[in-house]
């Protein structure tokens, strides 16, 4: 009999690989529009090539899997973009473009920082439930254990003392 093999579901919805595949896709699509008005009259060669090299930065951060990282990066990718605005060197229409697909990375960023800190919470907190359980199974053990044996007491003195250094003689 031969076995046939079903193609895997690929990750699970809200799993970081789906989440970093999410972000990912939308740096790569913030890629794709400066790299195709690269020509375009709307953005010119020197703010597309400024403006790729702060994408490139949130895309390397972000598969470094730094979402605080990618999101500074971001951050600085749209003070460039207004800055290449008020210059000229991005129309406004092309502004607007950038700035929605940068808002949409910006909320992926956003949605795995906050999953990343719900998962460490988690953690946290179980690892703290695993030490107070071993605490609690401590005291308790402690608490089943019989007493320390008790040492007999030194017989009591009858009240006569040897004199010393006089002896029969």
């Amino acid at each position: 009999m031969s076995r046939t093999t079903r193609p895997s579901p690929g990750p699970a919805p809200g799993s970081p690989h789906r989440i970093l595949a999410g972000w990912l896709l939308g740096t790569v699509l913030l890629t794709g529009t400066l790299a195709g008005c690269a020509a375009a009259p709307e953005l010119d060669r020197a703010a597309a090539r400024e403006l790729q090299a702060q994408v490139l930065s949130v895309t390397e951060a972000a598969a470094a899997n730094d979402p605080a990282a990618s999101l500074k990066h971001l951050d600085e990718l749209v003070v460039k973009l207004d800055e290449a605005a008020a210059r000229g060197g991005v129309s406004f229409k092309r502004h607007q473009s950038i700035r929605k697909t940068v808002d949409a990375v910006r909320a992926d960023l956003n949605a795995q920082q906050a999953e990343a800190a719900r998962v460490a919470a988690e953690q946290e907190a179980a690892a703290q439930a695993a030490a107070a359980a071993a605490a609690q199974a401590e005291a308790a053990a402690a608490a089943a254990a019989p007493p320390p044996a008790v040492a007999p007491a030194p017989p009591a003195d009858s009240g006569k003392t040897k004199p010393k250094g006089k002896g029969k003689g």
